[in-house]
């Protein structure tokens, strides 16, 4: 089962009898098309443009076939898919008497005989004892809608769960699903008791008798299997859950061909106007460009809401007469078929997470680690030590702390697991604050040039070896006052791209408006596939609603279908936006692939300029002290060598007297990648 959209599968099951219309209805060898042929009128004199012939396309077609063959066909990789956590929903939908209610339910003379619904309740309970690493929950829940009244036809069982003892109601779930509000769910753990309730609810439907059928069910009916599926193996509170929504429709009736009167007459109407307002919501679902679906106009579309183009994957069975007299009836069920199989719904699995079970498991992972923290402190002999979060009290005892450590009245701080962070940051706190005020101090003394004589204001006068060297000691003094306070990453990232990163950042800027070309010419190309998506969507509404106002398609005495001329244009138009799609999605995919491309070229030099940044801002402010005392006595200045090659020059610099070196740039280390525009010709160099 796939969570992609799919079109609803839609199957035609002809009913046998002994006057089949051969002349009329045929079923070509491939059992997947159903041609129709109507008689016409013999009235001499008047010209008669209707169609007389109609092909319809169908995912199969069910003539003379046994019940057992229909389930596989039709209902078993619906009821399959409900454990892997797929909803699904099999409805029959025909004239009356065509034999909705046998294909759903069966015969009870004969056991193969049986329908869909007592198939599919064997299938589930048979895949329950296969799949031995899942526990299975199932209820079930039977709904009969009777005159646009919901009724449930479990009620008299008292066993069953119900959320409200008063009226059904349809509402809305979170996840856009819809429920029954007040049908009860009854809990079967066998074959024998779903197949009791079954025939339970099968007792209480409401039927009745008229010309075309004796036993005509008078009400729409919808027996529901919840199946909730959870892994023994896991431990994990993730479970799934999925609906199959067996739909036995009430049949649309002609009332003069059935004769029905008074209470019968009136059940009639009731179905006929909800099978009418299905029939609208068929046609807003197959309409792309329709944006409202008329679903709260009845009962029955209300309740099979998520059931025609939602989470589900739904099958339609249209059942029909195959006798002459019936024809008019069966060309309406074909008709509806060809509709809803223009439905597309959209399955995916329905997973949960339940949450009780994922507070137990967060629960026993908290213990655990409590656990293993605990004997992590007494292997390290860290006896007594709480692992609990400090309160704003013990933060404000540690704080005190820090600050009589820094003053001199306190020389040591008791450290434990918690509070070593607390300590860490009010500690850096303090040395940063400490810092500022350094390079203050310093700052004042930039200029000078000697020693101090005394502890007051006064310079004492410079040496005469001292004078000449007043710029390199400025340079060395400043240089020590910011290696002490690090200029701030943004100023210094400026600097490094107006410098020692022109070449990258000239890089980066190309590369950017390469990207923005290319971005501009695909929002152009996606605009132009949206426009001719919105003709193409146009033209094949347009062609599908002259199609239907044919009711069908003409043939040539050959057999071969014949087009019309406003059909024709149609076509050709359709064809001519097809290929100009075609054309523009290619050069769509080409562009989105050069912009990619491009992208990724951006966020490489990116990455380069900010890693060559990072490196420059550490070689040229974060040098050790021991270092610094190194760099002091000559002209280098701060960037020029690679913080370990200075780092060498300390084992080597006593005994030396001065200490001098060449500055080097710092050259890139990697080829750089070389970009041709498609449409310019221009190149584009990426680091």
């Amino acid at each position: 089962m796939s969570s992609q959209a799919s079109p609803v599968k839609v199957f035609i099951r002809i009913r046998p009898t002994a006057s089949f219309a051969h002349e009329l209805i045929e079923c070509p060898p491939d059992q997947q098309t159903l041609k129709v042929r109507s008689r016409k009128d013999s009235n001499k004199g008047k010209r008669n443009n209707q169609l007389s012939s109609w092909v319809f396309q169908l995912n199969g077609v069910l003539d003379n076939v046994s019940q057992e063959d229909t389930y596989d066909r039709v209902a078993r990789s619906v009821v399959l898919g409900a454990f892997a956590g797929y909803n699904g929903t099999i409805m029959c939908f025909g004239q009356t008497g065509a034999g909705k209610t046998y294909t759903m339910t069966g015969a009870a003379e004969t056991y193969k005989h049986r329908g869909i619904i007592p198939r599919a309740l064997q299938e589930v309970f048979q895949e329950v004892e296969h799949r031995a690493d899942h526990t299975f929950s199932v209820h079930l829940s039977f709904l009969e809608i009777y005159n646009e009244t919901m009724v449930d036809l479990l009620s008299s069982i008292k066993k069953g769960k119900s959320s409200n003892s008063g009226v059904l109601t349809v509402i809305e779930e979170p996840g856009g699903g819809v429920s029954v509000k007040g049908l009860s769910l009854h809990l079967v753990h066998n074959e024998e008791e779903a197949l009791n309730l079954l025939f339970e609810g099968e007792m209480n439907r409401i039927i009745g008798q008229h010309a075309l059928n004796k036993h005509s069910s008078r009400s729409h009916c919808i027996f529901t299997i919840h199946i909730e599926s959870r892994s023994r193996t896991l431990s994990d509170a993730k479970y799934i859950t999925s609906k199959l929504n067996l739909v036995d429709l009430a049949g649309s009736e002609r009332l003069g061909k059935t004769g029905s009167e008074g209470q019968v007459q009136m059940e009639a109407m009731y179905i006929n106007k909800s099978l009418s307002f299905l029939e609208q919501v068929i046609l807003a679902l197959a309409d792309s460009r329709r944006e409202h679906v008329p679903f709260r106009q009845s009962k029955l579309t209300h309740a099979l809401k998520d059931s025609l183009g939602g989470n589900c994957n739904t099958v339609l069975v249209a059942n029909i007469y195959g006798e002459a007299a019936q024809i008019e009836e069966t060309l309406s069920t074909l008709r509806f078929a060809t509709r809803m199989k223009c439905v597309q719904t959209k399955p995916s699995i329905n997973e949960h997470v339940d949450p009780v079970l994922q507070v137990r498991r967060l629960e026993k992972e908290i213990q655990f680690l409590k656990e293993e923290l605990s004997m992590c402190n007494t292997l390290t002999n860290r006896v007594g030590v709480s692992n609990e979060i400090l309160s704003e009290r013990q933060v404000e005892e540690v704080r005190s702390q820090v600050q009589r450590y820094l003053s001199g009245l306190l020389d040591e701080i008791p450290v434990n697991t918690i509070v070593c962070t607390s300590i860490l940051q009010i500690l850096k706190y303090k040395l940063m604050s400490r810092a500022s005020l350094t390079v203050l101090q310093v700052q004042g003394s930039v200029g000078a040039v000697g020693e101090v004589e005394s502890c007051g204001y006064g310079l004492g006068l410079a040496k005469s070896s001292q004078k000449h060297q007043r710029n390199t000691m400025n340079i060395n003094v400043k240089l020590n006052v910011f290696l002490s306070s690090p200029p701030p990453k943004t100023e210094a990232f400026e600097d490094f791209k107006a410098e020692r990163g022109s070449e990258i950042n000239r890089i980066l800027k190309e590369n950017k408006a390469v990207l923005s070309e290319r971005t501009t010419q695909l929002r152009i190309l996606t605009d132009v596939i949206n426009t001719t998506k919105r003709d193409l969507d146009y033209i094949t509404y347009e062609l599908r609603q002259f199609r239907e106002r044919k009711q069908g398609q003409f043939v040539s005495a050959e057999g071969e279908p014949v087009l019309e001329e406003a059909e024709l244009s149609l076509v050709m138009q359709l064809k001519e936006l097809k290929n100009r799609y075609r054309q523009a999605y290619e050069d769509f995919r080409s562009t989105k692939t050069e912009v990619s491309y491009c992208q990724h070229l951006v966020n490489q030099c990116r990455t380069r300029l900010l890693t060559e940044f990072e490196r420059w801002y550490n070689e040229s402010f974060l040098f050790p002290g021991d270092v610094l005392s190194v760099l002091e006595t000559g002209p280098v200045r701060p960037g020029h060598i690679p913080v370990d090659k200075a780092l060498t020059l300390v084992s080597n610099i006593q005994g030396c007297q001065v200490f001098t070196t060449q500055p080097a740039q710092l050259l890139l280390t990697t080829s750089p990648i070389m970009f041709r525009g498609r449409s310019t010709g221009e190149n584009r160099v990426g680091g």
